[in-house]
């Protein structure tokens, strides 16, 4: 079992910058793949970022490339995004999750936290 929090979300204005952090509770946090997705009001939710189990291969979904970065700290139990650059369209409600799957489909993600809401204004 893994449970997940995720915190740092807010409000900032456009081109602002906000990290988020999502901690883990369990010692086998290492052997998970870790991705961020997020859902904005009236959509579905979306894929954002994942990280493998060593933090040595991310990728991206193509909206955020370039602006988010994601990182892991195993010591810590917490996966990172840092989102820079930020437009209204990345308001949304955003998910981390964790999959035991080295290349995980959405359906792998077992575990997933409560979300926190990042409002970007224009």
């Amino acid at each position: 079992q893994v449970q997940l929090v995720e915190s740092g979300g807010g409000l900032v204005q456009a081109g602002g910058s906000l990290r988020l952090s999502c901690a883990a509770s369990g010692r086998t946090f290492s052997s998970y793949v870790m991705g961020w997705f997020r859902q904005a009001p009236g959509k579905e939710r979306e894929f954002v970022a994942t990280i493998s189990w060593s933090g040595g291969r991310t990728s991206y979904a193509d909206s955020v490339k370039g602006r988010f970065t994601i990182s892991r700290d195993n010591a810590k139990n917490t996966v990172y995004l840092q989102m820079n650059s930020l437009n209204p369209e990345d308001t949304a409600v955003y998910y981390c999750a964790a999959s035991p799957k080295s290349v995980p489909f959405y359906a792998d993600y077992n575990y997933w936290g409560q979300g926190t809401q990042v409002t970007v204004s224009s």
